[in-house]
């Protein structure tokens, strides 16, 4: 006889068993796609790994897709810690970048770079916390559904940075070209070794070590954790629930707004098209991924990254679309679901248990 219970206690390393989960279904899912379009999965399989491992440019383009992603990732994590759910990373990444773009090219142009790149980042992170602070608002007076509103908050984002760069900020020498005059040189990111990864890299590892001591070893991320798990308790000790939210939620704008500056003074030079790709939506994928652990949140971004750069060598190598890696994107975020909610049970077959404690 078979039956199927709830668990009493969570399942020992169940973060690892569902991250373990995602990366099974996602492998099986790309088998499944790769030999419905006549290629052999271990040839499509190796081809992406070839163009991630073949040579440092490769790998360099892997690190420089994760930047943005680590940055999101840590802005999701942030307000999920306390149960937040920040869909709208994408639009806060664009004000990022919209406020990093406007500072260099109209309010410091002539500045050294010792002092631009400063005052870049901070616009870039007051822009994305500003323009987080409005569902945080409807949030906390309101209790307006912080989903909803950061989600359609990305398009009023977008669609402004838009009608910055095709209309009052277009450059005037560009040729018809939508977007901006290049920012100076001064604010440019210095890069590495030749390759496009650019100082945002291990910025983003610092704002991962950042967050980490900030929620595990402050008092502050002590009630942020008993806020998220427990919200009347939370009220009842005397925690300014409100309060936090309106932090928590400024927090995760401001890690996302960096990662438009990390666009535009890294990598474009300029605000234009090509901004808004969705990292912020892949940042959900990231810090699911990663148990929500800041820590972790740079391997997963990297792991993803890895996936998108592997996606394009798809294209060019087997004429396959690179889509492919959007649609295994997709598998991994339901592989970690699918792998976290079989956790919660177990499968007695004859009244002996199927699944290790």
């Amino acid at each position: 006889m078979i039956r199927v219970e709830k668990r009493k206690e969570p399942l020992r390393y169940q973060g690892a068993v569902a991250a373990s989960s995602a990366v099974v279904i996602a492998f099986l899912v790309g088998c499944v796609i790769f030999a419905g379009l006549g290629v052999h999965p271990l040839t499509a399989y190796l081809a992406m790994g070839k163009g991630v491992f073949s040579s440092v440019d490769a790998f360099s383009e892997v690190l420089v897709k994760a930047t943005p992603l680590i940055f999101t990732g840590l802005a999701v994590a942030t307000a999920a810690s306390m149960m937040l759910w920040n869909i709208g990373a994408e639009g806060q990444l664009v004000w990022g970048g919209i406020c990093a773009a406007g500072t260099a090219l109209f309010l410091f142009p002539g500045m050294d770079a010792w002092l631009v790149i400063p005052l870049v980042l901070a616009a870039s992170a007051l822009g994305g916390l500003v323009w987080s602070l409005i569902p945080a608002l409807l949030k906390a007076k309101l209790k307006v559904n912080e989903i909803l509103t950061t989600l359609l908050l990305n398009y009023v984002a977008i669609i402004y940075m838009e009608h910055l760069f095709y209309g009052p900020w277009r450059d005037p020498a560009g040729f018809g070209f939508p977007g901006t005059a290049q920012i100076p040189e001064a604010a440019h990111l210095v890069r590495f070794a030749g390759t496009r990864i650019s100082l945002g890299f291990p910025l983003a590892l610092l704002c991962a070590v950042f967050l980490f001591y900030l929620l595990k070893k402050s008092i502050w991320g002590y009630q942020v954790l008993v806020i998220g798990k427990e919200q009347r308790a939370a009220r009842y000790a005397g925690f300014n629930v409100n309060g936090k939210i309106l932090t928590v939620m400024a927090l995760s704008g401001a890690f996302a707004g960096m990662a438009g500056m990390v666009e535009v003074c890294g990598i474009h030079y300029r605000l234009q098209t090509g901004l808004a790709v969705g990292y912020g939506y892949d940042g959900i994928i990231v810090a699911w991924l990663a148990g929500l652990n800041p820590l972790a949140v740079p391997i997963t971004a990297i792991l993803l990254g890895a996936l998108f750069v592997g996606g394009e060598q798809l294209q060019s190598v087997l004429g396959l679309p690179s889509s492919i890696s959007l649609i295994l994107e997709g598998a991994l975020l339901f592989g970690l679901f699918a792998g976290q909610a079989l956790g919660g049970y177990t499968v007695t077959i004859s009244g002996r248990s199927k699944v290790a404690s």
